[in-house]
């Protein structure tokens, strides 16, 4: 969500966006481990709603030929330095031309802090336990490099706004001849297995409004164990509303689908993927009422990625990517200290 953020932000500066995409070879060169396939990566940035076209294979180093092939007036990055592997920033050249615009980082999510979570197989991030060494060593590991803390790099906690929810959110109202779709999950880690069952709910009619339902995070820890949600449900909120396929979402929806919650949608169809529906806490099917409704649906997406999976792949990787975001912290620091120096020239 915070790429979705940067891309949403992006093409409010102007009238279509033309996202590109860096091939896997390009990534583990400059950065390490991808953690998503190229393949991957194209659907998920193609399924967020403010992209209107990918370029698949972009060049790390966005040059001004890159620019005239896509006939680009500008390009639009975060506010934090990229390096290349000899440490250049890799806008140089479109910066010099006046063809660059900044937007702002999302404050308090990285890629890197994500991993983090992941590597942490504990319950440390859903509580405010400032006591548990376990996380806090953690976070040691991953926010600061030997000298300090990088400001884009580091471990924090991202504050939901209503402001930040009105952005992401469509705002369009279902509309007479909509067919209102219920799904309901806990949508962590949003990825492209997410991406390709919303689309295939999305086929099932001819005017979709996709209602998507989100657990609370104590709901998702209780039937997913271990420290799932890895995203609290602010997080999985922007993550969801980001999807061009979904219209509107339910903030802890509850986990049994009830007769209240299907009048008050005026929901036609409930569509569950084909992941185990784990019982509600008394035992009992939270899909019974939708069932005996007669209009509850399974959707095969044809997609066997899961967040279990995307964790492992993280785990298999482990020490790989804390010596990538050690590396990354290191060279962030350094141009840090050189900005600084520089400013202390200049007085």
């Amino acid at each position: 969500y915070g790429h979705s953020n940067q891309l949403r932000q992006a093409r409010a500066m102007g009238d279509y966006l033309i996202v590109g995409v860096h091939t896997d070879e390009e990534i583990a060169k400059h950065k390490g481990p991808p953690v998503f396939t190229q393949e991957e990566r194209y659907k998920m940035v193609q399924a967020i709603k403010w992209v209107d076209e990918i370029a698949p294979g972009a060049p790390y180093v966005t040059t001004l030929e890159t620019l005239d092939k896509y006939s680009c007036d500008f390009c639009v990055h975060g506010d934090d330095i990229t390096l290349t592997i000899d440490g250049k920033d890799t806008y140089e050249e479109v910066k010099t031309a006046g063809r660059y615009r900044e937007c702002k980082r999302t404050q308090g999510v990285s890629t890197t802090d994500l991993v983090g979570r992941m590597l942490l197989m504990t319950k440390a991030h859903h509580s405010n336990i400032d006591e548990d060494l376990d996380y806090r060593k953690h976070t040691d590991n991953f926010g600061k490099g030997p000298k300090g803390h990088s400001p884009w790099t580091g471990v924090s906690q991202f504050l939901q706004t209503s402001q930040k929810i009105i952005q992401f959110a469509s705002g369009k109202e279902p509309e007479p001849g909509d067919t209102i779709i219920y799904v309901a999950g806990a949508f962590d880690l949003f990825h492209v297995g997410h991406v390709d069952f919303l689309a295939k709910v999305h086929q099932l009619a001819e005017k979709p409004y996709i209602i998507a339902g989100l657990h609370f995070d104590q709901e998702v820890n209780r039937y997913k164990g271990k420290n799932y949600p890895i995203m609290n449900i602010h997080e999985r909120t922007l993550s969801v509303l980001a999807c061009r396929y979904v219209s509107e979402v339910v903030i802890g929806a509850p986990y049994a689908v009830t007769a209240d919650l299907l009048d008050h949608f005026r929901v036609t169809l409930v569509c569950h993927g084909m992941t185990e529906v784990v019982p509600d806490k008394d035992g009992s099917d939270p899909y019974e009422e939708p069932k005996q409704r007669g209009i509850f649906q399974l959707v095969d997406s044809g997609s066997n990625l899961t967040t279990d999976l995307i964790v492992q792949r993280i785990i298999k990787n482990r020490l790989e990517f804390e010596a990538r975001n050690q590396k990354k912290e290191a060279k962030e620091l350094a141009v840090l200290e050189a900005m600084r120096r520089l400013e202390e020239e200049k007085h």
